[in-house]
């Protein structure tokens, strides 16, 4: 599966592992850094998603997205992250993801917009769920994007940012889905206005009511998916 990311903004905010360990999949557990690990808010728009290697799918391939996502390690050592949920503004996209791959795929009313700002463009990304979940819970968060980091990544950066796969359990089995892509260019942004009630219909409310530890905008990366496979025949 071929798909570029773009306007892509990260939210993170710190929690103790024991935090999140309970939404981690069999043999997986919370990564760290210092001590911490980090719950994200991810909004962002897909850009020409495609099986295999044909052209970007007309339609279905163009959606925007927010993702609630955690950071994992398994038993082989693999980083990679843990989706609580994925909301998406294409049914069939949602339909298609749980039913095929058993992702937490939500069905939502989305809008993104840029405008431009003296001090850098602001991007507004609206949310409101449909199906399932906590039905018209929403979402408004806007982000100014100072342009490229002067000094590069940082460390919380590039700990969110390099992650080459993604854990799943699907009927009671844990898969690593191996994800390919270059390093995300990451920069500075400063929070506009933010109200969010997805972390709290994925029970993380509390993060909400205070600002995230790192924030950051990035224009975008071209991603490409592997093939999934069980912890039995990573470990083989």
């Amino acid at each position: 599966m071929n798909q570029d990311w773009r306007d892509l903004t990260f939210l993170h905010w710190r929690v103790p592992p024991e935090r999140v360990a309970s939404s981690m999949p069999p043999g997986v557990r919370p990564d760290t850094l210092d001590g911490q690990t980090y719950v994200g808010l991810i909004p962002f728009r897909m850009v020409d998603a495609s099986p295999f290697d044909l052209p970007g799918t007309p339609y279905f391939g163009d959606f925007l997205e927010t993702n609630v996502r955690l950071y994992s390690v398994d038993e082989q050592g693999r980083r990679g992250v843990v989706f609580v949920s994925l909301d998406a503004d294409r049914l069939a996209v949602v339909m298609g993801a749980r039913a095929a791959f058993g992702t937490p795929y939500r069905w939502a009313r989305m809008r993104h917009h840029r405008r431009p700002d003296r001090r850098g463009p602001v991007h507004r990304y609206d949310a409101r769920l449909r199906w399932p979940g906590v039905r018209g819970a929403r979402s408004t968060i806007e982000v100014r994007d100072l342009g490229p980091k002067q000094d590069g990544p940082t460390e919380e950066d590039v700990f969110v940012s390099a992650r080459w796969g993604l854990h799943s359990a699907v009927l009671g089995r844990t898969t690593y889905i191996p994800n390919q892509h270059g390093d995300w260019p990451v920069h500075d942004a400063e929070v506009v206005h933010l109200d969010d009630e997805l972390l709290a219909s994925v029970g993380f409310g509390e993060l909400a009511q205070r600002p995230p530890d790192q924030v950051a905008f990035s224009p975008g990366v071209h991603t490409t998916f592997g093939l999934p496979g069980s912890r039995r025949e990573l470990a083989g």
